[in-house]
């Protein structure tokens, strides 16, 4: 196997999608790319990559901006933690560093929300260290390639890194995460497609498809919510601010109370201006969340007036189209007129 990683390479060169990130020599370009491909398509990606950094050119732009700016772009592309940390991690390279990315895998690492692959892609792509990045297409790369089962990180990170081309870390990298997501692909592997095939141990062994092992999930609980869409006679609407920690934090949402066990709405404490002129019940919403399925069950409500904004902020149909709203809220908002 000695060849691999110039047949790889050689793959890489001829065959690589078109990215924008990809050859653009820019430390914080190249982070800001793998943050959003975390557990992200890159199709999907490519328009927010764009529309970021037009808006957030380098780490300085990033670290004076409001978080709810930072939100608001992000808005759409899911797991919003990865936005703020990516907003603490630029103020603390700004403050901290310089406003200059540290070049190692190590100094990345010290970061706040830069995890082991990510430090290990961006001083690879970046700065050209030899460390081998693994995701879940490598894991799946290697385990086919040496027939393992069951490849610990740990195992995967070995044999990855005896692979490695130390002349090309980063296309290395990159060229391994793209055979597993184009070719090497997690149902019907391509394999007459596959630079590596003749070497491929799980291909040999007919167990390619097989590898790695895939773990049985565990069931996905469903959680469901009553939410309120208050509309006052200026034709406002009434929002709230999630916590900044926590599932879509310092986002923007209607107000809502959890249902037990998706019990009756009847008599749940949701608080209304009285009396109401009007109330329409919506279709409920729908929205996967990666550890449960949330459903909400909107309900607009024509109010006589507005009531005071401690917990929350009355807004206008376009001051809520610039709002943070996650996917589901948006969802609600063009159900409810909006």
């Amino acid at each position: 196997m000695e060849a691999i990683h110039e047949r790889l390479l050689a793959w890489f060169d001829a065959h690589k999608r078109d990215l924008p990130w990809r050859g653009v020599g820019d430390p914080y370009a190249v982070w800001i790319s793998e943050v959003m491909l975390q557990q992200t398509r890159a199709g999907s990606v490519v328009p927010y990559y764009r529309r970021w950094m037009e808006r957030f050119p380098d780490v300085g732009a990033l670290a004076g901006a409001d978080l709810e700016e930072v939100l608001r772009l992000w808005r759409g592309l899911g797991y919003y933690a990865r936005a703020r940390n990516a907003h603490r991690c630029a103020r603390q390279v700004r403050d901290g560093h310089g406003g200059v990315l540290p070049s190692s895998a190590a100094g990345l690492r010290a970061l706040p929300g830069i995890g082991p692959y990510t430090a290990a892609a961006v001083a690879s792509i970046a700065f050209g260290e030899a460390v081998p990045a693994v995701d879940g297409n490598v894991r799946r790369v290697v385990a086919r390639l040496f027939d393992l089962p069951d490849p610990s990180l740990a195992e995967v990170r070995d044999r990855a890194a005896g692979l490695m081309d130390t002349a090309r870390p980063g296309d290395f990298n990159e060229a391994m995460m793209e055979l597993g997501a184009t070719v090497c692909t997690p149902r019907s592997p391509k394999c007459g497609a596959c630079p590596l095939a003749a070497g491929c141990r799980g291909r040999a062994a007919g167990t390619a498809a097989e590898r790695p092992l895939r773990r049985r999930r565990r069931p996905v609980p469903t959680r469901t919510w009553d939410v309120q869409i208050a509309v006052s006679p200026r034709g406002r609407t009434l929002v709230v601010r999630r916590p900044r920690e926590g599932l879509l934090g310092g986002m923007w949402e209607f107000p809502a109370v959890e249902v037990a066990d998706g019990a009756d709405r009847g008599g749940r404490p949701m608080k209304v201006a009285e009396p109401a002129a009007a109330v329409a019940e919506l279709p409920p919403v729908t929205h996967r969340f990666s550890h449960f399925t949330a459903v909400y069950r909107p309900r607009r409500v024509e109010v006589a007036a507005e009531w005071g904004e401690a917990a929350g902020r009355w807004v206008t149909p376009s001051e809520l189209a610039d709002l943070p709203l996650p996917v589901a809220q948006q969802r609600i908002a063009r159900a409810a007129g909006f």
